[in-house]
């Protein structure tokens, strides 16, 4: 790296510096920096000698070579799906919310299966949202997949959007998950909640 580096705070130009010293003043995504190749100020984020650094500091920002593959994310997802239905279901149980049939059987009676629907949306709702907000980024589906869910700065979802995504996941499932089909037809692969929260889902390398 041998270019030279300025900062700008507000209408002060101040360098130059090199590369290493710049990360050693501990830069972040919004450190506004003009290089010696161009007298625009640019966002350390926009500067792809600087991708590794952020990495470093577990922020991924989605590009088109890092977007999670589908085939990775229906797998997480299904992962996520019977890890959660397990869980509801033992409480449930145990809780004497639900009764197992006498018989083998795919439905159960009116009362308890409104129960384990409700039961089921909250607790998909709050292991997705907590897990998107902490260091993983994602769920244990999307741990084991390598995927992490994220915002166009890399970081972490809001807790706003965070729930509104997983909303939408709940959503797709009521109507037979038609609309996970509209991360194959989106240019960054979002599902069409994705694209309403500005979440992306990438892959990670390490």
């Amino acid at each position: 790296m041998n270019n030279e580096y300025y900062l700008v705070e507000g209408e002060e130009k101040k360098g130059p510096y090199t590369y290493q010293e710049l990360i050693n003043m501990d830069i972040t995504i919004h450190t506004e920096i003009i290089t010696s190749k161009s007298d625009t100020p640019q966002y350390a984020s926009e500067l792809p000698e600087f991708i590794d650094y952020f990495e470093a500091q577990g922020i991924y920002f989605p590009t088109g070579d890092n977007l999670a593959p589908y085939g990775s994310r229906v797998f997480a997802f299904i992962i996520d799906y019977f890890l959660v239905s397990i869980i509801v279901a033992i409480i449930d149980i145990k809780a004497g919310w639900i009764t197992l049939p006498a018989q083998p059987t795919f439905t159960l009676p009116y009362p308890q299966s409104i129960i384990l629907v409700a039961s089921f949306s909250i607790t998909f709702l709050l292991y997705n949202v907590l897990l998107e907000l902490s260091k993983f980024k994602g769920s244990f589906g999307k741990m084991l997949c390598k995927i992490i869910v994220v915002d166009i700065d890399g970081q972490n979802l809001k807790i706003g959007n965070s729930i509104v995504r997983n909303l939408g996941v709940l959503v797709s499932l009521m109507i037979y998950a038609l609309p996970f089909l509209t991360v194959l037809f989106n240019e960054h692969r979002q599902a069409w909640y994705e694209k309403l929260t500005k979440a992306y889902q990438i892959s990670k390398t390490n």
